[in-house]
């Protein structure tokens, strides 16, 4: 089963210095029909302003991935983290039983970013942060591991998350492909970052989204040179 949502058709909501798109239900944005996709809760395209950002705030169980598209956000948090993470790279936080952080654009220029929440495996555990650099060369081509809830992917450099899912990303040529086998039962959420591409026979352009699942396979050509993003979740009772 797959199906396409067009960016054009995503919920936008003004907060002025934050346009925001919701793939799923969030903050204003209701709709019980999009509550979800599997684990995978929240997909938030966001666009801030410069100078601009979202004050401290709390959160409780939940993988929380930050995935920067342009420009770069500055996290700050309650357990003295900071750190400012840059276009094509990725932060991470696990809520567990409660942290306050705040996101902020310090930049110049407009940050643009997927936030992306998965439900945690089990609920509690100490909160925390991590974030690390992806140069795009790592995933010229290839899909890239960039965040996962399985030991053997952060042995290998991915962020570690707890859930069972894993983020993955991707830069491609016109003309290159990539296939991806599904891990049994998973769901696929896939998202364009950038640039034009077929997916299982879906074209999609830059924010528009395929949910995939009851699938083995996973078969992306790009049509222009692009990037996207996707997460491979396996829907578990906690």
């Amino acid at each position: 089963m797959i199906e396409k949502r067009k960016f054009s058709d995503l919920a936008h909501v003004d907060h002025d210095w934050l346009q925001a798109r919701h793939h799923f239900s969030f903050g204003k944005y209701w709709d019980p029909s999009r509550m979800g996709f599997g684990p995978i809760r929240v997909w938030n395209d966001d666009e801030i302003a410069p100078q601009t950002g979202f004050p401290m705030h709390p959160h409780e169980n939940m993988e929380i991935i930050t995935y920067v598209r342009e420009g770069a956000i500055t996290h700050r948090d309650n357990m003295g983290n900071e750190g400012r993470t840059l276009a094509g790279d990725v932060q991470v936080m696990s809520a567990g039983t409660g942290v306050t952080h705040s996101e902020y654009n310090l930049e110049a220029d407009q940050t643009r970013l997927f936030q992306i929440w998965i439900e945690p495996r089990t609920e509690g555990g100490d909160p925390r942060w991590d974030a690390k650099s992806f140069p795009k060369g790592g995933r010229s081509n290839q899909l890239e591991i960039l965040a996962s809830g399985f030991d053997a992917d952060v042995a290998s450099g991915a962020l570690m998350i707890r859930a069972d899912a894993r983020l993955y990303g991707a830069s491609l040529k016109a003309g290159k492909s990539v296939q991806h086998d599904i891990a049994e039962g998973a769901h696929i959420y896939l998202v364009g970052s950038t640039g034009k591409m077929q997916v299982n026979g879906e074209e999609i352009s830059a924010r528009d989204a395929l949910t995939i699942r009851d699938s083995s396979i996973l078969d992306i050509t790009a049509v222009d040179d692009s990037e996207l993003v996707f997460v491979e979740a396996i829907e578990t009772a906690n």
